[in-house]
């Protein structure tokens, strides 16, 4: 089972490349996905165990400054260039960070705990940043406040107060729900298919008319990934999970910076996180092969 699981993400990279045209008609789906995967997730999260630590702090800044940083540095010589890249590293922690933790063996509380709050600091950042760029100008910080709460709050704590209600109030519920936990691996492998199916179907019809800037795009989406995934690695290395911090830094909310970008930046610049998803999730399949080696020789 554990070696069926390190290979479902380049299973599901791969269909999704090439039956995307079939696949992408499961994308209204998504978010129905990606709730049944955070529930089953937060129900083995005991509440007592999230705290706001310098973990998460040190996470948060990077976030801030290295997104800005990318932002200035890359902008004298593309504007999209240095938009894609700064929504990338502003990106949340994806859902799916939780679901790849449990197989990968992160701790739950810490993983938790970044998600909710670089999520909600995201939905406060973002909206000024792009108004501090001068993207969208028409749309105030409030009404992209509000629509970038909308797309946070349905999917991410509507199912952990959901979880923290069968925990408290249903126990013989919440017990046979950890019992089948790894689901949410699985929902998640569904999704990130739709995902990819979604992302090569953008790409597909972008290389074409791109092709100079798409080869940029594909070293800067690399770049950030091998970088965010260092940087997470070794913050979580220093207060005693490496593979939590990898995740929470690594791995992204792409389909939340695709659209971010889509909506208040200049739209091209959304294939950089496009491109992202797909390295992100082949790095976490070579790491759950990792795993799976170091197991097998326990």
């Amino acid at each position: 089972m554990q070696r069926l699981k390190s290979w479902i993400l380049p299973i599901a990279i791969v269909l999704g490349i090439f039956f995307h045209e079939y696949i992408v008609v499961l994308q209204p789906a998504l978010p129905y996905f990606i709730f049944l995967m955070l529930y089953f997730s937060f129900n083995s999260l005991d509440v007592k165990t999230m705290r706001f630590t310098m973990f998460d702090f040190w996470l948060l800044l990077f976030q801030l400054v290295v997104s800005t940083g990318m932002y200035f540095i890359i902008r004298p010589f593309d504007e999209t260039l240095a938009e894609g890249a700064f929504v990338t590293v502003l990106a949340p922690t994806a859902a799916a960070a939780i679901a790849v933790s449990l197989i990968l063996g992160a701790n739950i509380g810490m993983m938790s705990t970044y998600l909710i709050s670089c999520n909600l600091m995201v939905a406060v950042v973002a909206p000024l940043s792009f108004t501090l760029i001068g993207a969208s100008p028409d749309i105030s910080f409030w009404s992209s406040f509000l629509a970038i709460l909308g797309k946070v709050f349905p999917l991410l704590i509507a199912p952990f107060l959901l979880a923290v209600f069968t925990r408290w109030l249903l126990p013989k519920a919440n017990e046979y729900i950890n019992r089948h936990k790894s689901l949410s691996f699985y929902v998640w492998a569904v999704s990130l298919t739709v995902v990819i199916s979604r992302a090569i179907g953008l790409l597909v019809n972008e290389f074409q008319e791109h092709r100079i800037m798409f080869l940029w795009m594909v070293v800067i989406s690399v770049f950030l990934c091998f970088l965010q995934f260092f940087v997470g690695h070794l913050i979580g290395k220093r207060y005693g999970d490496r593979v939590a911090g990898g995740q929470a830094l690594g791995q992204k909310n792409t389909v939340l910076a695709i659209w971010m970008a889509q909506s208040y930046l200049i739209p091209l610049c959304s294939i950089v996180p496009t491109l992202y998803v797909i390295w992100q999730n082949l790095y976490n399949s070579f790491q759950m092969m990792q795993k799976e080696k170091r197991d097998r020789k326990q």
